[in-house]
């Protein structure tokens, strides 16, 4: 059984890692295409990287970590010490057209999160990935904090 658990950890890490790139890619508004074509891979590789369903090598995720500008520590941050919590990636995180259907005009899909409940689903949606690249097109500092301490003074207080 240690074989089985040892090869769902492996899955695990590299459903986050996935995650991860997944997470960087649409923040820069890339497509998977054009991270393939920046790297020599079809979108459909790219794809079943984000999904976890194959594992990137060293060299690839170092390409990739190039591409993305981000350090190579980016794809594991967040990782629980134990790879076996890592929550599974929902479909809604995976499809981009319900996404876009839930942005600014709909109901939240779940009750807000606490700080301590934030986890990368809702880093994931696309609300709020619109809601950081708007907020960084901003090119006055003063007005971004401005913005985001009107925000905070709309949220309820965090419970401590």
């Amino acid at each position: 059984m240690a074989g089985e658990e040892s090869a769902t950890r492996i899955s695990d890490l590299d459903s986050h890692v996935g995650a991860r790139i997944r997470l960087r890619r649409t923040m820069l508004g890339m497509s998977q295409e054009k991270l393939g074509e920046a790297i020599g891979l079809t979108f459909q590789q790219i794809q079943k990287y984000e999904r976890g369903a194959n594992r990137v090598s060293a060299s690839r995720l170092f390409d990739i970590a190039k591409v993305l500008d981000v350090p190579i520590g980016f794809f594991y941050d967040d990782m629980p010490l134990d790879p076996a919590a890592i929550p599974p990636v929902s479909p809604a995180v995976v499809t981009g057209f319900a996404e876009a259907q839930q942005s600014f005009g709909g109901p939240p899909m779940t009750a807000p999160p606490s700080s301590a409940s934030l986890d990368a689903g809702v880093l994931n949606r696309r609300e709020t990935l619109d809601l950081v690249r708007a907020y960084y097109r901003i090119p006055d500092t003063g007005v971004r904090k401005r913005v985001l301490d009107l925000i905070r003074s709309m949220a309820p207080a965090e419970e401590t």
